[in-house]
């Protein structure tokens, strides 16, 4: 299966609780940090909530 490689681009200052919650399900906490997680459909959708945050590279 292939993996993602996500990096955290903007601050979650100001977003909702729940986006939040996504970026610390993701495993990021600050800025420029980067995670790699596989591409299943779990991950995919919690990029999607949180795609104005993320960037997001397909490894």
């Amino acid at each position: 299966m292939a993996k993602l490689r996500i990096t955290q681009v903007k601050s979650k200052n100001g977003t909702s609780e729940r986006q939040r919650a996504t970026l610390a399900s993701l495993g990021l906490r600050r800025i420029r940090q980067t995670v790699e997680r596989e591409a299943d459909p779990v991950t995919k959708g919690m990029v999607e909530k949180v795609r104005h945050l993320v960037t997001i590279e397909e490894i």
